[in-house]
Formats: structure tokens, sequence, C-alpha cells
């Protein structure tokens, strides 16, 4: 099951796929789907830390309907997005459990900065992170594969969490060393180190890493769903 940052479910083909274009290039993995079947289709195999609606999907469905269904289920944050402008659309969209309302047209560096801000406030309630058969224990600080603990230093710990929490996006050496050492001027070397004692622990082959990937001359960048 693929993990994405947010779903967008808009009939609009062309916006919608510029959005997930403008999304997935500033590291908001984004996936998009025009109306109500697809978005379940979506969703029985994949999971998304967020959902953008449409309420005008043609004919047969209604942004306000997905909205009902889902919240049947999952309190995942919904965020309308319309040309509506009623202020009955607006206050049903919100008392049927819409998290905010985004008038079209919109700026997609609005848009953007908007939709972090709710999964940075969404994600922060997360207790793990996973990846592959991983799991990073947020409360004890503790990496498990499968139910066996593979031991981590507190460095390394914190090292791979950011990693982990700012995955598909390229990391400068600087944004690591400020980041998770809190200290400028550490050393290339010892970010190197940290980097390939993470690799001999979670990668088959430390050689050809599948999750810590090095940018030659910037940083690093670790790939996952």
């Amino acid at each position: 099951m693929a993990n994405y940052d947010c779903l967008i479910v808009d009939d609009e083909e062309a916006l919608s796929i510029s959005t997930c274009k403008y999304f997935t290039m500033f590291g908001v993995k984004t996936f998009w789907a025009a109306d109500e079947q697809a978005c379940f289709d979506f969703l029985a195999e994949n999971k998304t830390d967020l959902i953008l609606l449409d309420i005008n999907l043609g004919q047969l469905s209604s942004g306000f309907d997905i909205c009902k269904r889902l919240r049947r289920t999952t309190q995942i944050p919904i965020l309308f997005i319309s040309a509506r402008t009623s202020d009955d659309d607006v206050l049903l969209a919100l008392h049927i459990g819409g998290d905010d309302y985004i008038q079209k047209p919109y700026a997609l560096s609005i848009l953007l900065a908007k939709v972090k801000a709710v999964l940075k406030r969404y994600k922060g309630k997360e207790d793990a992170l996973r990846f592959g058969s991983y799991k990073l224990d947020l409360v004890t600080e503790k990496l498990m594969d499968d139910g066996n603990e593979i031991k981590l230093k507190a460095m390394e710990y914190k090292l791979l969490a950011y990693l982990i929490q700012n995955k598909n996006r390229p990391l400068s050496k600087e944004e690591l060393f400020t980041n998770v050492w809190k200290d400028a001027i550490t050393t290339d070397g010892t970010l190197n180190v940290h980097i390939r004692k993470l690799r001999e622990k979670i990668e088959v082959n430390p050689n050809e890493p599948r999750y810590i990937k090095t940018i030659w001359g910037t940083g690093y960048v670790f790939e996952a769903d």
C-alpha cells in the first residue's frame, strides 16, 4: 500500500494535474482522482494524509457526499476547494466535517502553504514513522523491523527521524547540520559516519542503498512510498 501526502478529488483535469505536479515538486507527494469512484478506488489501495475535495463533481455525486462518506470511517483532514462562494456552502462544508474551505481560483503557492501547515499539524500527532517493514517509534525512539528492535544511538535516531519526516525531498548537508545536530559547524565526516551506520542497519546492501541515497555535491534524500 503506497503512502501519499495529498489526494486531490476534482473533475477539472488540467488544474488538478498542474496542482499535483507543483505539490510533488515541493515534496508533497500528490495523486489526483476525478470523481467519487476514482477516489474510493484509490483509498482502497493507498493511504493519504490529506484530501483536497471539490464540491462539483458531475451529476452522480458531490464533494459533500464524499465528505459525509469519509467521515463515517476516518478523521483525515479534508480541505474543500470550490468556485462556489455562498456562505451556505462554506457552512455546510465545515458542518459535515471539512477542515477548511478554499475558494477557486487559488494561487498554487498559497494552497501549498495551507496544505503543508495542515500536514505538519496532522503528522505531528503520529507516534510512529513507517517505511518498508520498519517502524520508527517516536515515543520510545526505537526502530523495529517486523517486531525486532534495531539498536540506534541517539544521534542516529534523530537523523533517521528527520530523513523520514522529509522523505523524497533533497536535503542539503547544511540543513541536516542545523536541524539534526543543531550546529551549523558539524563536519561532513560526522554526517558521513552516521549515514554509513544507518545504511548498515536498514539497507539490504549498504553499498547500493534503497532508502538513503546520496545526492552528489548536495546531500542526501530518503526515498520511500
